[in-house]
């Protein structure tokens, strides 16, 4: 029989795994290959069948009874050890009896019966580190299922269980999964700054690996810091640089923006988009992502100018005139860009309002608010 190994970084690559095979990815045959050894090892007949039926796999059906018959001789093992410690033994030994049931679930991949049985395990634990413990794995199972409300939930459990006490190590684990699940959302900015207060001390190994939960840091990092905190937390972090170039193209997104060369923010940003499309928890925001970065790029290459070529800056960008034509019109329809285009000059001029003259109109707007809110007081005093 397979080993309840749940807490095993191998359980959350498996979800990755079936996700890739959905993807436009190179390699397809090895995923397949590397996804059908996880499930034979653990003996996964509920997650085989529900993968066979989402990813249109013909059913091995030998390969499925003999798992089929590993689970139920594994299950009935358990069910008698906790029919045995629930007349013979202690509480202890109860819960470890349904822990040990709770994580064979897991492994199997038979989900709602997982959730049941966590919540048999966490009623029967005492103390608030085994606690936490149990909603950690809870949350990982909400999070390899992509149940938003499962993941919601349990994350302000565990919350209110820290504000009772609670120790710095799993405090920073669920600061990793609840960033995590903000991203999987688009909260951006509240991911990047979780991820980055976890940076130097990361162990939740058990959800992800530290060079994805580095490129997870600087990808929210980006679009969430100012550029002064973008040098000091991310560019110099010395917990980053240790990796970062393990990760391609990473190096040259950061800097990239960082240092305004543009062309080499653009042609990393082209690969790091294939590798967002290609993550479970990133993919639905592929199209935000690409056109952020582009608006963040756009907005600080222009207010270096009052005005500049558009050939110069389509030759900053290494894109054409016409694609950056385009590309500005669009955003600037959109009111995402403090610009105008003059295409028979072929110049770009920035029309970023005057500090001063808004400060002056935000003057003018507040004191006619405050006037008409005297006339009004006046008139209920003369009555």
């Amino acid at each position: 029989m397979g080993e309840a190994s749940s807490i095993t970084p191998d359980y959350m690559d498996i979800a990755q795994l079936r996700f890739s095979l959905t993807c436009d990815v190179p390699g397809k045959e090895a995923i397949k290959a590397k996804l059908l050894e996880q499930i034979k090892k653990r003996e996964m007949a509920p997650f085989y069948r529900s993968t066979c039926e989402r990813l249109g796999w013909p059913v091995d059906s030998e390969c499925l009874s003999a798992m089929e018959a590993a689970n139920a001789a594994e299950l009935a093992t358990l069910a008698e050890k906790l029919e045995n410690a629930k007349e013979s033994e202690g509480e202890s030994e109860i819960t470890a009896a349904l822990l040990a049931r709770a994580e064979f679930f897991m492994r199997i991949g038979e989900t709602a019966k997982t959730i049941e049985a966590f919540e048999a395990v966490y009623e029967k634990t005492v103390g608030l580190g085994p606690k936490l413990d149990v909603l950690l794995s809870k949350l990982r199972v909400g999070l390899f299922i992509e149940d938003t409300k499962i993941v919601e939930k349990t994350i302000e459990r565990a919350k209110a269980l820290l504000e009772e006490g609670g120790d710095w190590e799993r405090r920073n684990r669920l600061k990793v999964y609840e960033a995590v699940h903000l991203m999987s959302v688009r909260s951006f900015k509240k991911a990047s700054a979780l991820l980055l207060d976890s940076i130097a001390t990361f162990t939740a190994t058990e959800l992800i690996s530290y060079n994805t939960f580095v490129t997870y840091t600087v990808i929210t990092s980006l679009l969430s810091l100012p550029r002064a905190d973008l040098k000091t937390k991310v560019i110099d972090a010395p917990e980053i640089l240790q990796v970062i170039g393990e990760v391609p193209h990473l190096t040259d997104l950061l800097e990239g923006l960082y240092s305004c060369e543009y062309r080499r923010l653009m042609k990393a940003l082209v690969n790091i988009i294939d590798t967002i499309r290609a993550d479970r928890y990133l993919h639905l925001h592929a199209r935000y992502y690409w056109r952020e970065v582009r608006v963040l790029a756009y907005t600080q290459f222009l207010e270096s100018y009052r005005s500049v070529s558009l050939a110069s800056m389509a030759n900053s960008f290494g894109v054409s005139g016409d694609f950056l034509d385009k590309e500005l019109s669009g955003f600037i329809a959109m009111e995402r860009l403090s610009c105008k285009i003059d295409k028979v000059n072929g110049v770009v001029s920035s029309t970023r309002p005057d500090s001063k003259n808004a400060q002056y109109q935000a003057t003018i707007k507040q004191g006619d608010l405050l006037l008409n809110r005297l006339q009004k007081l006046s008139r209920v005093i003369n009555i």
